[in-house]
């Protein structure tokens, strides 16, 4: 069974950070690309960033220069590193894996960044 479960979100500042953590399982974690989406109230969700089986990472560009996303194959962990946060960052940001033929999803982590 797929799980995936964030964390990390919370209340800060414009201008600040904060690390989201996404924990993985019932998945071979090495093999699968995993992504990170976020949904503002009122809004589609979006596409933020994905990182590889391989390391290699892609932004979307009201993000590139100001988050990171990296993964750690040993732990099945998946982070997504946000600085230099804005306002309109603010959403519940969730993990993502496309597997077997599915899509999964995390439940999500608030982040709220007040000007």
């Amino acid at each position: 069974q797929v799980q995936l479960v964030e964390s990390g979100g919370g209340l800060v500042q414009a201008g600040g950070s904060l690390r989201l953590s996404c924990a993985a399982s019932g998945i071979t974690f090495r093999f699968v690309t995993m992504g990170w989406y976020r949904q503002a109230p009122g809004k589609e969700r979006e596409w933020v960033a994905r990182i590889t089986s391989g390391g290699s990472t892609n932004y979307a560009d009201s993000v590139k220069g100001r988050f990171t996303i990296s993964r750690d194959s040993a732990k099945n962990m998946v982070y997504l590193q946000m600085n230099s946060l804005k306002p309109e960052d603010t959403a519940v940001y969730y993990c993502n894996v496309p597997y077997d033929s599915s899509n999964y999803w995390g439940q999500g982590t608030q982040v709220t960044v007040s000007s």
